[in-house]
């Protein structure tokens, strides 16, 4: 005999089926819980309205483009966070990452007199294993002697931070900003991926859009499909059942700084080509639009919640409300304050769903 399946009632039925205290009660814990989606809808709205050009094809473009620039150090930091963690030297290790990329291509006021220019791969190794090593470092410290991420990453900013003033003195430069990257390594990430045409002229979409689509679906396999996945998110669930399961929780946690590291390296070799300029500021709170992204799109600080799709959602808003407050012509200063409530607002409402569920 075939069994029947079980009819499961619809949200809708299942709200009708309530009490009205019942009803209201939940139709409040919904509209709170997306709060914060609610509010970036509403701004959306309001800037369309003021300025139609906010959504023309040309704006869309640019924060994609922007959204792509700035995903790999959203992942970063969203692995991190799923371990119940967080990691405050990520905008510090782009800088370095940037500053590295930058002095390895320069052209003119060379850091390197001596140097010739290095194949891009090469440069990019080298990026990549400056910042798994500062990763490295922070994970230790973090496995091995239990300190606070805060602590642990709060003194790698600071260290990095030095190394990059350091390093900007080498050579003929004399800190001054670096500029005068060879044209390959630009074209490299900046060169037109393809062309959209469109009423107010063609439209370029960059190659490093493409870079960053092909890492998220990377940092997507290893989140889902990966032991080393499975093993971070039951860390950050509960580190003592993990351990009693079997995880090696030590090396999972380090691996997720390393991994960390890297994509903070990507960051900062793709923005030294995109910006063009490169002093010891660059990187600068990026950590925080980072966080702020990871927790707009769900990534909790509880610990082993958060998906990939969550971070392209969280980067992709808060690029959509940076540009709008642009369109508004609103001080950029403004910037900072709207950065700091988004961060507090989500968190709360984050830690408001946790608290309902206990």
């Amino acid at each position: 005999m075939t069994k029947l399946k079980e009819h499961k009632p619809s949200k809708i039925e299942a709200l009708k089926a309530m009490t009205p205290a019942d009803r209201r009660r939940a139709i409040f814990d919904g509209i709170m819980n997306n709060a914060m989606f609610i509010i970036i809808a509403l701004v959306i709205i309001y800037v369309a309205i003021k300025n139609p050009r906010f959504l023309s094809i040309p704006s869309l473009v640019n924060i994609i483009s922007l959204t792509a620039a700035k995903l790999p150090i959203a992942l970063g930091v969203g692995g991190c966070i799923i371990l119940a963690g967080t990691d405050i030297s990520a905008g510090r290790q782009v800088g370095l990452a940037a500053c590295i990329s930058a002095g390895l291509q320069l052209t003119t006021n060379k850091l390197f007199p001596g140097l010739q220019i290095l194949p891009i791969p090469v440069v990019l190794l080298c990026v990549l294993v400056a910042c798994a090593m500062v990763g490295f470092v922070n994970g230790f410290f973090m496995a091995k002697f239990k300190l606070h991420p805060f602590i642990v990453t709060l003194s790698t900013q600071l260290i990095v931070y030095g190394l990059v003033l350091l390093f900007m003195q080498l050579g003929t430069n004399g800190g001054q900003t670096l500029s005068g990257m060879s044209e390959g390594y630009r074209n490299f990430i900046i060169k037109p991926l393809f062309t959209l045409k469109t009423s107010s002229g063609p439209v370029t979409v960059p190659r490093y859009v493409l870079y960053s689509t092909i890492i998220t679906a990377i940092v997507w396999v290893i989140w889902n499909k990966t032991a080393f996945g499975k093993n971070m998110y039951a860390v950050g669930s509960n580190e003592e059942a993990a351990n009693v399961s079997g995880v090696n929780v030590s090396k999972t946690i380090i691996l997720v700084f390393v991994m960390a590291g890297m994509l903070y390296g990507i960051t900062g070799f793709m923005d030294a080509a995109r910006i063009a300029s490169v002093n010891a500021t660059t990187g600068l709170n990026y950590e925080a639009d980072a966080i702020a992204a990871c927790v707009i799109g769900g990534i909790s600080f509880v610990g082993g919640i958060g998906k990939v799709s969550g971070a392209i959602i969280g980067v992709l808003l808060l690029q959509i409300i940076f540009a709008g407050l642009n369109f508004l012509s609103v001080d950029a200063n403004y910037l900072y304050i709207v950065k700091g409530l988004i961060i507090l607002i989500a968190c709360s409402i984050d830690m408001r769903k946790y608290l309902v569920r206990k």
